[in-house]
This record gives structure tokens, sequence and C-alpha cells, in this order.
């Protein structure tokens, strides 16, 4: 199979609704719990969030996120950009920051279930440290889950697994959760 990956970019818009589904993910996310107060991300669920979520790709900002395409097919999404986008890590007891170092983050990956269990996360989360870093950043974080059972569904993933970010070379810097660990990669 041939992975490419690219930013999500106003011409990529279609691409994303077929990654995220008709509905944009669980609960009409579209990619907006993180970036959102949870008043506002209630208020706004489904087609409030899909209208936000347009305007912030459509925005002279760097994407809010990668493309993966399995030959040539819309296959994965991961959400990355500063943490200060992030609304949600301001408030979070279990993600508060460990230090003042400005990074960026890794808060969200989403698989079609035609691509899932075949290596996509990893790519995607190693191609957003490349992008994180062409856009001037020193620090990559995550929020991944650590499974406590063998089984995990996909819909509880949707932060990514922390084995996944071991391999890509990300290392725990704080758990405050059994399993939530946080964890960083210097670029």
């Amino acid at each position: 199979m041939t992975v490419t990956i690219h930013p999500l970019t106003p011409e990529r818009w279609a691409d994303f609704e077929a990654v995220l589904g008709p509905h944009g993910g669980p609960g009409g996310c579209w990619c907006m719990h993180p970036r959102s107060t949870h008043k506002e991300y209630t208020q706004s669920k489904g087609a409030g969030n899909r209208r936000k979520m347009q305007a912030r790709v459509e925005s002279e900002l760097p994407a809010p996120g990668l493309l993966a395409y399995v030959d040539g097919q819309p296959a994965g999404w991961c959400a990355v950009a500063p943490r200060a986008e992030f609304v949600r890590l301001k408030t979070s007891r279990l993600f508060k920051p460990v230090d003042e170092e400005p990074v960026w983050s890794v808060t969200c990956f989403m698989i079609h279930k035609d691509f899932r269990k075949q290596g996509l996360s990893a790519v995607l989360l190693s191609a957003a440290a490349d992008y994180a870093r062409q856009h001037g950043a020193r620090i990559l974080e995550g929020y991944p889950v650590e499974p406590v059972q063998a089984v995990v569904p996909g819909v509880f993933a949707w932060t990514g697994f922390a084995s996944v970010f071991r391999k890509c070379g990300f290392e725990e810097v704080a758990r405050r959760s059994e399993t939530r660990p946080m964890m960083r990669k210097r670029l």
C-alpha cells in the first residue's frame, strides 16, 4: 500500500468528511471537542461544529491537522496544532502543562474503518512531528490512552495509544491518571 500525507486544506475538505463520516465522528465532533469549551461544544454539536471546523480550515493559520491517503483513498486524520489552540487542555486537570515550554499538541486520530490496524496512526504521528517542526515547533505533545484491557473500542482510542507514541520516539513526561500519560517528543 502507498501512503501519502497532506495538510487539511479547503480543497481537501471532502476527503476529511470521507474519513470522519457523515456525522463528523462520534457525537458530531468534527474534531472541535478539544478546540472548544464544554458549553461551546455541546451547543454546536453536529452542524455547528462542522461549520466551525470548516471556518478553521479556511483560515490563514497552518492547517489544523493532516490527512492520510492509502493508495489515493482518504484513510485517516490526525489533529496537530499549537497547544494554545486546544481550549480543553487549558482547563484539564489531567493535561495541565508540565512546564512553560511552548509545545504543539496531537489531540485526535480518526482512522476510517477500512484502514484500521495497518499502522496508519504511527505514520500520521510521525508526519505530525515533521509538520510541527516545519512550523517552528520544538516539542510535540500527545495525550494517548494506555489500555488496561486487551481490546479497546475504536471510539475510545481517538487520542491514540501510548504504544504508538513510544514507537514514534515519544517519552512520558507526566501521568495524572492510570490510563492517560502525557507524552512528548523533542523535535
